[in-house]
């Protein structure tokens, strides 16, 4: 019951771990994501659009710009009408007056003939209207204006300008008619000027009340873009109707999210988004790589490195700083492969570069770039263990996303029609990519983890602990050279990290070096145990684990090279002390903690490959004779008894992988100790002939 308790206990445990990890990156990633207003296209009338293929994902207006509305007021300025209103009182008034006057004043024979030719004319002039010279003259110069409304009894008539008449072309128009039979200086006798009056005025507040209308009336649109349809792609020229769509589309999106009372669709968006990848690489872990989350510093940098990178795009894009084309984000699946296995890499680097192309406002273009230079990159970095390998990786790197970029613009463009900015940001992100070098040496002090490149420093035989140890211990340092070369093989063998172990098997004894002579390797012939009992001799030889950890401890030895010292015998007993011990004491009940490691048994496929390995090759020199078959023997009893003994039960190694290390260990002793066949005997009888 207990224990069912305390398995709930952890299994909640571990739900709250994974539940926080998800919560918190999601909300740091999408609290930084470009917020507000910012639409993240730059662009310019007549030069080539510098992104991706872009799609309208709503139905929007497309404006008008500045000079548009600008040319169409100006048009309907100048077709508009003005209003005058018809004055026919004034008619009225001047052909009486122009016959009264001739009735009183105007005597002879040719009067009624002259007094009729005016009124005739007179008629015709206001039929017609007359204008003031002001408003003709102001409707001349602006240009604007070719016809005019006349209002006659509620109803406008559109009239040309040219038919109207001022005063003085009203004049000259009566002393010029049909002048042959009527002398102008007769004419001139009537006091013409004193029968011509205005008789249209100009109607100011109807005119202006409908020009404004006409003016608003101006639609500011020119058209729709419909939800799907597309804008521009990558190369493409910015036309100016190009240009006016871009400009509406990004009013549309700054208003789509600058309205205070709208609700946030766009923030819930993104955290659904960002959750739900997060929650699928957190069923990934859970159901591949579940022991990463055994390991607080593994969980750590698998979310932190994701999150950190999305960051960096946000801020680059919100603030416009740079390219985001320039980030190195292949230096997150760089990292985690050094550190842990090729598939988390590319599963955690996919998920990255989604999050970060919703930023870009769903840039497919940077997804496929990114997604395949990942691969590139955790397939070129498989064992890091030198310096020039990354600037190698960086260099094709480089070439990858050259050679991808070429190939896209020809499929979407028909050839090459770009800037070179594109070249630059991959140069620029190229050369980002030698900083991981000592990203990788800072993370190994922070986290706590062990590059290969650490491991084959550390194995390098020039190292202090190691040189050390072949001057104090030299049986002790071919022992473990020789189990560090079986290890090797057999990792390779079974698909575990070979640098790895083979690491740990050089330092998985260094602790005999405080005691050398206690162990067999480093003995002449003279053995101190003769004067020990066998309780303080296991006592001396488990030390030799204690120790190991001491002296690693003061050499800043990592802790995945500690492991081993602690598991190459895990819970075992020093067996030929305690034998012995249980024969001069057959009566005694034996404490069998006194003779026992202290632990623990391995937990990693590694600390398995080197427990198997040291108990073989050490067992291995006390055989009387290397034949096949006693080689054969001394593994497989060495190898079954730990497997009985259930010294692997704890880790991920399996018969299959037991079974391909027996063979290897196998094979390699036979070559190690230069077994032969057993040559026939002649019988008696042949050999007396």
């Amino acid at each position: 019951m207990k224990t069912t308790k305390q398995q709930k206990r952890t299994n909640l445990t571990r739900f709250l771990m994974k539940s926080m990890l998800v919560m918190v990156s999601t909300a740091l990633i999408v609290y930084f994501m470009p917020q507000g207003d910012e639409f993240g296209y730059k662009y310019e009338l007549d030069r080539p659009w510098n992104y991706g293929l872009l799609i309208a994902n709503t139905k929007f207006p497309i404006l008008k710009n500045d000079s548009t509305i600008r040319l169409e007021q100006e048009n309907t300025k100048r077709a508009f009408q003005p209003y005058y209103n018809y004055d026919k009182r004034v008619r009225d008034r001047m052909i009486d007056r122009l016959y009264n006057t001739a009735s009183e004043d105007w005597k002879g024979q040719n009067a009624v003939m002259y007094v009729h030719h005016i009124g005739v004319l007179l008629d015709t002039i206001y039929q017609h209207g007359v204008i003031s010279l002001d408003d003709y003259t102001r409707l001349n110069e602006e240009e604007h204006h070719k016809f005019i409304r006349i209002v006659n009894d509620n109803v406008a008539t559109p009239v040309p300008l040219s038919s109207l008449f001022t005063p003085r072309s009203a004049y000259n128009y009566i002393m010029t008619q049909d002048s042959d039979k009527y002398s102008r200086l007769v004419l001139q006798e009537y006091n013409i000027n004193e029968l011509i009056q205005q008789n249209l005025t100009y109607d100011a507040v109807k005119s202006n009340a409908e020009l404004e209308e006409d003016l608003q009336g101006i639609s500011s649109y020119n058209g729709f873009v419909q939800a799907g349809q597309k804008i521009v792609d990558r190369g493409e020229t910015v036309t100016e109707e190009v240009y006016d769509i871009l400009h509406s589309y990004e009013k549309e999106y700054e208003r789509r999210n600058t309205v205070d009372t709208q609700i946030p669709f766009r923030t819930i968006g993104e955290a659904i988004f960002v959750f739900v990848i997060f929650l699928v690489l957190t069923f990934y872990l859970t159901l591949f790589r579940a022991d990463y989350f055994e390991n607080v510093r593994n969980v750590t940098l698998l979310f932190a490195l994701p999150v950190v990178m999305c960051i960096i795009s946000s801020l680059m894009v919100s603030h416009r700083i740079l390219n985001v084309f320039m980030l190195p984000c292949c230096l997150v699946p760089i990292v985690i492969r050094v550190f842990m296995d090729s598939r988390t890499a590319f599963m955690f680097h996919c998920g990255m570069v989604l999050i970060i192309s919703l930023m870009l406002n769903n840039d497919y273009e940077f997804v496929l770039v990114q997604l395949i230079a990942g691969m590139v990159a955790i397939q070129t970095l498989r064992e890091l263990s030198q310096r020039s390998q990354i600037v190698r990786t960086a260099f094709i790197i480089f070439l990858v996303y050259v050679v991808f970029y070429t190939g896209y613009s020809f499929y979407h463009e028909n050839g090459i029609n770009m800037d070179n900015w594109i070249y630059i940001c991959f140069t620029v992100n190229c050369v980002m990519l030698l900083f991981t070098y000592p990203l990788l040496w800072m993370l190994e002090k922070v986290f706590g983890f062990t590059s290969d490149v650490t491991l084959v420093e550390l194995s390098n035989v020039h190292n202090p602990l190691l040189q050390r140890m072949t001057e104090v211990a030299p049986g002790t340092f071919q022992h473990s050279m020789q189990v560090a070369n079986l290890c090797a093989e057999v990792a390779n063998k079974i698909d575990a990290k070979a640098q790895l172990v083979r690491t740990g098997a050089l330092y998985h004894d260094i602790g005999k070096m405080e005691r050398p002579v206690f162990f067999t390797e480093n003995q002449n012939g003279i053995s101190p145990h003769k004067h020990l009992t066998p309780l303080k001799s296991a006592e001396v030889i488990i030390a030799h684990v204690k120790n190991g950890v001491i002296l690693a401890d003061k050499n800043h030895i990592p802790d995945s090279i500690k492991r081993f010292i602690t598991t190459h015998h895990g819970k075992g007993k020093a067996k030929y002390f305690y034998i012995n011990y249980k024969n001069e004491h057959p009566d005694e009940e034996v404490d069998e903690a006194a003779f026992t490691y202290p632990g623990p048994n391995p937990s990693t496929k590694e600390e398995a490959i080197l427990m198997m390995c040291d108990a073989t090759e050490a067992a291995s020199r006390s055989l009387p004779e290397y034949t096949e078959d006693s080689i054969n023997q001394l593994v497989d009893k060495i190898i079954d008894g730990q497997v009985a003994e259930g010294f692997f039960n704890e880790c991920s190694i399996t018969f299959k992988d037991i079974s391909v290390a027996k063979a290897v260990l196998k094979e390699k002793l036979k070559t190690i100790y230069h077994t032969r066949i057993s040559y026939p005997e002649l019988n008696n009888e042949e050999s007396t002939q």
